[in-house]
């Protein structure tokens, strides 16, 4: 497990469209003959015009994620939410706070389950992320915000030792046995990561409701920006879509979904 852990970082770094484009700007640095270098740099140019495309990053995106979940297709009372971590940065200083990242939308929106009475608890799934382990872990950071909003310690339930989405999955399972009355779930996470977590827990023989969270699409617009405006958030959404659709297909090979 751990080598495949490591295995799946170095993955992440091979995959950043960003290296991609350093790499085209490299060949075509290094190419002897001027035609085979303006062909390296016109790759260059094409690969950059797609990248930060806010309209084909979002029509990317949209085809993706899962769609937002009505409150009312909920149960009114499911057993309990379980909120995926990945959201806060547990190696910043000082730890005086609880530092959020990116899809910090999963942790509102179980407060929001919670506090609308659509679950009794809250399973906080998520050790650290890091190559290294570090002294205290995603779910216990996520723990502490979820008490400043009301919810009391009796509700919050923290799985500490997972590193990754099929760990989640196998480690609320146990949860799950070790808790009698914990039938229905409703599964939170970020929607361009629904898909994956899904599929690794129905693995794991678990069956959540779904209420993807933080979402990175926006809905279809007619704007000349929209469709015309290079920006730099359409990268960072294809580099974030390329890692997860990999993760996807790397679990599918290894047997997690």
């Amino acid at each position: 497990m751990a080598v495949f852990f490591l295995l799946s970082k170095i993955l992440d770094l091979v995959l950043l469209p960003t290296v991609w484009l350093f790499g085209l700007l490299i060949a075509a640095l290094v190419a002897r003959q001027p035609r085979r270098k303006r062909q390296w740099l016109w790759a260059a140019f094409g690969l950059l015009l797609v990248l930060t495309s806010p309209a084909l990053s979002n029509e990317a995106m949209l085809a993706w994620e899962r769609p937002a979940v009505p409150l009312a297709a909920l149960p009114r009372h499911a057993d309990a939410a379980v909120l995926l971590t990945g959201i806060s940065q547990v190696d910043k200083s000082p730890h005086d706070r609880v530092y959020l990242g990116p899809g910090a939308d999963r942790l509102t929106s179980a407060l929001w389950l919670y506090r609308a009475g659509r679950v009794r608890r809250i399973i906080i799934s998520g050790g650290s992320g890091a190559v290294l382990g570090k002294a205290h872990t995603e779910a216990s950071e996520l723990a502490t915000l979820l008490r400043l909003g009301g919810v009391p310690n009796s509700a919050i339930i923290e799985e500490e030792r997972s590193r990754n989405t099929h760990e989640n999955a196998l480690f609320t399972k146990q949860i799950v046995a070790a808790h009698p009355g914990l039938d229905t779930l409703v599964l939170v996470t970020s929607a361009f990561h629904e898909r994956r977590a899904l599929g690794c827990f129905q693995k794991a023989g678990l069956r959540p409701l779904i209420f993807p969270a933080g979402f990175r699409s926006s809905d279809r617009s007619v704007t000349p920006d929209y469709w015309l405006v290079p920006s730099p958030t359409a990268l960072e959404n294809w580099s974030l879509l390329i890692h997860e659709m990999a993760g996807w297909l790397t679990y599918k090979v290894m047997g997690y979904l």
